[in-house]
């Protein structure tokens, strides 16, 4: 362990350019702001590969099992400055800790779908927020993965994984082409339930023979024809009031808790 004060330290560099995809994408890693989410890692066997810290939090027991934890896959443990802290996070109120941890995503032939009653799959989804908060509910309701199809936004962007609280290190991903995708649900042995607004099957009368695998298509096109043709049955929410559309986090959480009821 040693500390950091200067924000040309390598390290302190490198952590600051995880900001960028092409860094992530490159690295294979991303950033963890705070000690709840570092602990969430810790806790689900994803050790820190950096841990960097605020003078304050040094006592802490759940940041000194991080520390452990960190250095016993010899990973680099720094004390810094709140300066550093602000850069690194991009914030003007930095969180006390950041992890730095390896990106994991899972092949979809690895999948098992006797593992948990509800799947959820999104098509090009370009929201990060929406995307961090469907993993959190997903996590919520103990959803078997998340499988991202096509060209999706980054679910290890610093956004994304705020908006996870955490659940980024809980929920295995996927990512799969349209085609894969495809070939992959062919086999799928429970329900496949799409979402439509010009859909007439009400959501709370479809049918969700477990495993259910939700599909939802991105916030602004939702679903397009090729990928609408592969559901069992397309479904919509129905809208009561003056809005025409949910955001696609909220609809998703709809469809997750409609499948596992």
């Amino acid at each position: 362990m040693k500390a950091v004060t200067s924000l040309t330290n390598p390290t302190v560099k490198a952590v600051r350019a995880l900001h960028l995809r092409k860094e992530r994408d490159e690295t294979g890693l991303f950033v963890a702001e705070g000690l709840k989410n570092v602990t969430e890692g810790v806790e689900t066997g994803h050790a820190p590969k950096i841990l960097m810290y605020g003078r304050e939090a040094a006592d802490h027991p759940l940041l000194k099992a991080a520390v452990q934890a960190t250095l016993a896959v010899r990973g680099e443990v720094i004390e810094v400055t709140p300066d550093i802290l602000a850069k690194v996070s991009r914030r003007d109120n930095p969180q006390a800790v950041v992890g730095v941890f390896a990106q994991r995503f899972v092949d979809l032939d690895s999948l098992d779908p006797g593992r948990a009653e509800c799947w959820v799959a999104l098509h090009r989804v370009r929201d990060p927020g929406n995307l961090g908060t469907i993993v959190r509910t997903a996590d919520a309701a103990s959803c078997g993965a998340v499988i991202l199809v096509g060209e999706c936004c980054d679910p290890y962007s610093v956004e994304a994984v705020r908006a996870t609280m955490g659940s980024i290190f809980a929920v295995p991903l996927a990512k799969a082409s349209e085609t894969e995708f495809a070939a992959w649900r062919a086999s799928w042995p429970g329900s496949v339930v799409g979402t439509l607004l010009t859909a007439d099957v009400d959501h709370r009368r479809a049918e969700y023979r477990k495993p259910a695998l939700i599909l939802m298509g991105n916030e602004q096109q939702g679903l397009p024809p090729d990928m609408a043709a592969l559901p069992d049955v397309n479904v919509k929410i129905p809208m009561r009031g003056r809005a025409d559309s949910l955001n696609l986090s909220v609809a998703t959480g709809i469809m997750i808790y409609a499948a596992t009821a």
